[in-house]
């Protein structure tokens, strides 16, 4: 079911302008300049909920991607789809520096060869999923009403990784269900501290905001 399903979106759901799209949002590097600059605006300019969402966004990554993707892949090792599959396109954008150059230019396309047995690699769990649904959850709790916003880059990310050949369907699935359930434990986290140390530590914006989650 995995392997059918990820052929599907990998080969045959695919179009031209969904293949540059699904390459830029595949693309980490391509994105990294506007994420920085987008935090340091937020930061300066964003209002009490907004830097409460980037802090505690910024910390559910950090855990989500060097403590929990980290480690799990070491110990789970599944190999990627290109490297164990024969026939799986993979999809990228050139090697410009910076990255956003290359949004122009051809596309690199490749198709795997004869299956290679890798006995480790670094699909599970996908990165990109676990930290983009890492930020969505902490976009659902700190926002609410419109916070499932969040979801539909996180879900744009995660499907892209698939189509582009780099997860199996299923990596991602599972990884977008751990990265929101880690932002969820760090914004209950970040709460909890909150109400226990704010009035020590910042009791004139605790009088304000006793919670870090109310209006």
């Amino acid at each position: 079911m995995d392997q059918q399903l990820l052929f599907l979106i990998n080969r045959n759901w695919t179009h031209p302008v969904a293949d540059r799209i699904m390459a830029v949002a595949s693309s980490f590097d391509f994105w990294w300049p506007f994420l920085l600059v987008g935090a340091i605006g937020l930061a300066i300019f964003g209002g009490f909920r907004w830097r409460v969402f980037l802090v505690a966004a910024v910390l559910a990554v950090g855990v989500t991607d060097a403590l929990v993707v980290d480690s799990l892949k070491e110990m789970v090792g599944r190999p990627r789809p290109h490297d164990s599959l024969a026939g799986v396109r993979s999809l990228d954008l050139q090697s410009l520096e910076p990255r956003f150059l290359a949004v122009a230019e051809p596309l690199k396309e490749n198709f795997s060869g004869v299956r290679i047995r890798s006995p480790r690699g670094n699909s599970f769990p996908s990165g990109h999923a676990a930290n983009n649904f890492a930020v969505a959850g902490v976009g659902l709790l700190v926002f609410r009403r419109w916070g499932w916003m969040f979801l539909l880059p996180a879900a744009l990310v995660a499907y892209s990784r698939v189509y582009v050949g780099s997860h199996w369907p299923l990596d991602v699935v599972v990884s977008a269900l751990i990265g929101t359930a880690l932002g969820w434990l760090t914004v209950a986290g970040l709460e909890t501290l909150w109400r226990w140390k704010a009035k020590c530590w910042l009791p004139r914006i605790e009088k304000i905001h006793p919670s870090l989650l109310s209006k």
